[in-house]
């Protein structure tokens, strides 16, 4: 079916190019600033439709021009947007995001209407998410949502993707319907308290997830890649070696990479999973090499290109 539906964030990114992150306290000249459509949500959707998928966006921004602006660009991009309502009271998100010299990033986020979306919308949008294999999310819109828009989706055979970024507390009653979970190293270790090295402190980490009935945990690493881990299996999946520029899409990039994948696949299984992610380690590894949110997210034959067959 290769229907991909996200429920998440639309954000305005103003970056802040520095040479180094600020200390506390310390005031820095920023050497240049760039406005980019960002948000998480938006970030995974638009990664997914460049690398083949068919996505359909669940999200709300404000009426403001920065709100104007995000849809159009998914819309060019060929996402639909029949589901991106519209605030009249709160203004469109804006993520604010300092980057130094070494690609490192600090991000302060406004969510304006992305914290607006309810219920009642979700069900606005049911038909849609019942139409899709993959729903993914992320924790840049309501909690609540989430669950509301997840059991829909496990009703119906439908597979779930949450993205627990920014890491809060996540309720049992959303791990109870959800798939696949994809923390990087620091949002695992905020939520499990397990500090994340390698696959032997992962595994001890995923088991957190896994004993709530989360079937499957993949645990980015950055430059070490990305563990995968089910109550019987365990792997680490290598990154590609890179000079990066900017990290700040590169978990959006893999996590739309790692659904695109999976929903082209007949069947989601351990090792459809591992080359998803082997796959989802060649798309990021593009995107860091680029300035910026969604303008670094590569298309299919970029992918292609830089490594053969996909």
């Amino acid at each position: 079916m290769n229907k991909i539906c996200v429920l998440g964030s639309m954000n305005m990114d103003m970056v802040l190019n520095v040479k180094n992150l600020p200390k506390k306290g310390e005031t820095l000249l920023v050497n240049n600033m760039e406005k980019i459509p960002g948000g998480k949500g938006a970030n995974q959707a638009v990664a997914a439709q460049r690398l083949g998928s068919n996505v359909y966006m669940i999200a709300q921004i404000g009426e403001d021009d920065n709100g104007e602006i995000l849809l159009d660009c998914l819309k060019k991009d060929g996402i639909n947007t029949d589901y991106v309502f519209k605030d009249k009271f709160n203004p469109t998100g804006l993520a604010i995001i300092t980057v130094d010299e070494n690609a490192d990033n600090m991000i302060s986020v406004i969510s304006g209407a992305n914290m607006t979306i309810n219920n009642e919308q979700i069900k606005e949008a049911e038909e849609i998410i019942k139409n899709c294999n993959i729903v993914i999310s992320q924790f840049e819109t309501p909690i609540e949502t989430t669950i509301e828009t997840f059991k829909i989706a496990k009703e119906n055979g439908i597979i779930t993707i949450l993205n627990p970024a920014p890491a809060t507390s996540v309720p049992d009653e959303l791990l109870n319907v959800t798939d696949i979970i994809v923390p990087n190293e620091t949002e695992a270790l905020e939520l499990t308290d397990v500090e994340v090295k390698d696959l032997e402190s992962a595994k001890i980490a995923a088991t957190k997830f896994i004993d709530k009935g989360v079937n499957y945990v993949i645990i980015t690493l950055g430059e070490k890649g990305a563990a995968l881990i089910t109550k019987e299996q365990a792997d680490l999946i290598p990154a590609y070696k890179v000079a990066a520029v900017d990290t700040t899409a590169a978990g959006d990039s893999f996590i739309g990479a790692v659904s695109s994948k999976l929903s082209k696949a007949p069947k989601v299984d351990y090792e459809v999973l591992k080359k998803a992610i082997n796959f989802g380690n060649k798309v990021s590894s593009i995107a860091v090499t680029k300035k910026g949110a969604q303008i670094s997210l590569p298309t299919l034959e970029e992918v292609v290109n830089k490594y053969g067959e996909e």
